[in-house]
């Protein structure tokens, strides 16, 4: 569970812990939506767009990550392993978070369409 959470200082918390935030929020949404059983579209257009989000948050903090490499590889005045590794390891971690977060958004939108729903009219014509 340590290797977990200092992959997240890894890719910066900014970054990480929102699309972590993100992807908490649009399981939640999902779960949410298949319990009530309801035919709700807002419910999945705010999943896709948090999906979106998500996604263009990581490769946001992927621009971030380069230009910080980059500056340290400048102040650093040689270009090391070490250094190298260290700006792409932060590049990669926040495109693949989002980029997990979109999917896990797209799957439960799928997932949403091919499940039955109950519409207000189904529940009014059974009471």
């Amino acid at each position: 569970m340590a290797g977990l959470f200092s992959k997240f200082n890894d890719g910066g918390p900014i970054f990480t812990i929102t699309i972590f935030v993100l992807i908490l929020a649009i399981i939640g949404l999902i779960v949410y939506r298949l319990v009530t059983k309801t035919e709700n579209k807002r419910i999945e257009k705010l999943i896709i767009h948090l999906g979106w989000f998500a996604l263009a948050w990581g490769f946001l903090g992927r621009t971030f990550g380069l230009i910080i490499a980059f500056d340290n590889i400048a102040a650093a005045g040689e270009l090391t392993p070490h250094l190298m590794a260290e700006g792409l390891k932060m590049a990669l971690v926040d495109p693949l978070m989002g980029i997990t977060a979109f999917l896990i958004a797209r799957g439960g939108v799928i997932i949403l369409n091919l499940s039955p729903s109950t519409t207000l009219r189904d529940r009014e014509s059974r009471t």
